[in-house]
């Protein structure tokens, strides 16, 4: 482990404002955790009571979350919960009380939630996870002035005081069309899943190749099911002559078959370069063969691969993938808590143009509430993914 020495700070020329490298304080905090409380899951009162953590003097902060949810619904949330208290347990002396609600998945839920956590003094809510619960949530919190920094994908859902600490899948598909333009594809086509996600990235991969001015030969829809997936292999198969990059945002439940039937289908993965979202980044697709040399943007995996060990010798558990968006956001809010006084959660600090380092890469937050992310493209290969793109270290270049 590193020493406790916040030395990844940096100034930002334009507003005096430090922002720290959150990034390199999750894999070093932990040197850091003398004389704190042990978080561990299950500890503490029961689901959906307040359950304070941290200094009762400290700076009141709101973790809002579906515990006691049916499905994965619950799962995430506890996981969620587990990062937020992970984070407070690795930051040195966080001066900060975290208000623990359970939103039970639902918009009434949260909306309660919201309600008891600013009548306990809450200043900041983290979360909810569902599109209908951050607007109910957002239906209390904004008129009393207080921000919340949300897990929701739903970018309808973002606006001036609702921030949305996500993986949203426009900016993976607005990074690898443009890294594929980048690198001279000039004629795409798409193959898109008919579900509410495939709709989502079939809109940013058209408005991404418009500003890009690359050619959309075709674009194919299909259900997830095996005989009108081959159908719509077939039916695109015409354009694959005329193009150099396809478009497959699926995941690895499905990428292996589309890889059979495009195999079958005449497909020349040599000249023509398939691409993915970040759906792509499991091991599962790694060995597909049809896709190895395809490139996907993700967020770079290094520091969730460090968080990943840490959680694991802390719950015994691996952590879902969201688990490190609840860390960053508890790590950023302790961190602004201790640097930025009366105006540490004011939109001017929160939506710094430089933004900041967490465990899954730089990040800003924008007035309007969606998030930026500094993405790497990656490139499947012998059954491994590689970097062929970093991530951008700042902003102000291709993001």
């Amino acid at each position: 482990m590193g020493n406790c020495n916040l030395t990844d700070q940096r100034l930002d020329r334009r507003t005096g404002l430090k922002v720290l490298g959150l990034a390199a304080l999750s894999s070093s905090l932990g040197a850091c955790v003398g004389g704190l409380p042990s978080f561990e899951s299950g500890s503490g009162p029961a689901p959906g009571s307040a359950s304070p953590t941290g200094p009762q003097g400290g700076v009141p902060v709101a973790l809002i979350v579906p515990l006691t949810a049916g499905g994965q619904g619950g799962t995430v949330g506890n996981a969620l919960k587990n990062a937020a208290e992970m984070a407070l347990a690795e930051f040195q002396n966080p001066n900060i009380r975290l208000i623990i609600k359970d939103d039970k998945g639902s918009a009434d839920g949260a909306r309660a939630a919201a309600q008891e956590a600013l009548a306990e003094g809450a200043e900041l809510i983290i979360g909810p996870l569902f599109a209908t619960s951050v607007q109910a949530a957002a239906s209390v919190a904004k008129p009393a002035g207080r921000p919340v920094i949300a897990f929701s994908t739903d970018t309808a859902v973002a606006s001036p005081g609702v921030y949305l600490m996500s993986f949203v899948a426009e900016l993976e598909v607005q990074r690898v069309v443009n890294f594929a333009a980048q690198q001279g594809r000039r004629s795409f086509a798409a193959l898109i899943p008919d579900t509410a996600y495939g709709r989502v990235v079939e809109a940013a991969f058209q408005q991404s190749a418009a500003q890009r001015g690359v050619r959309v030969a075709a674009i194919e829809r299909f259900a997830i099911d095996q005989g009108q997936m081959e159908a719509a292999v077939g039916r695109l198969t015409p354009a694959m002559g005329q193009i150099d990059a396809l478009f497959v945002p699926e995941n690895a439940d499905t990428l292996p078959a589309i890889g059979q039937a495009l195999q079958s289908a005449g497909l020349n993965s040599q000249r023509v370069k398939l691409l993915g979202t970040g759906v792509w980044n499991d091991a599962r697709n790694f060995r597909v063969p049809q896709l190895q040399g395809g490139w996907f943007a993700a967020p770079d995996s290094g520091g969730f691969n460090a968080f990943a060990q840490r959680y694991q010798a802390r719950f015994g558990a691996s952590p879902i993938r969201l688990a490190s968006l609840s860390y960053t956001a508890m790590t950023l809010v302790a961190a602004l808590a201790r640097q930025q006084g009366a105006q540490r959660f004011s939109q001017a600090v929160l939506t710094n143009p430089s933004g900041f380092d967490g465990v899954d890469g730089l990040f800003r937050f924008r007035q309007d509430g969606m998030i930026e992310r500094g993405l790497a493209v990656l490139e499947i290969r012998n059954g491994t993914s590689v970097t062929v793109n970093a991530a951008p270290r700042e902003f102000g270049r291709s993001a």
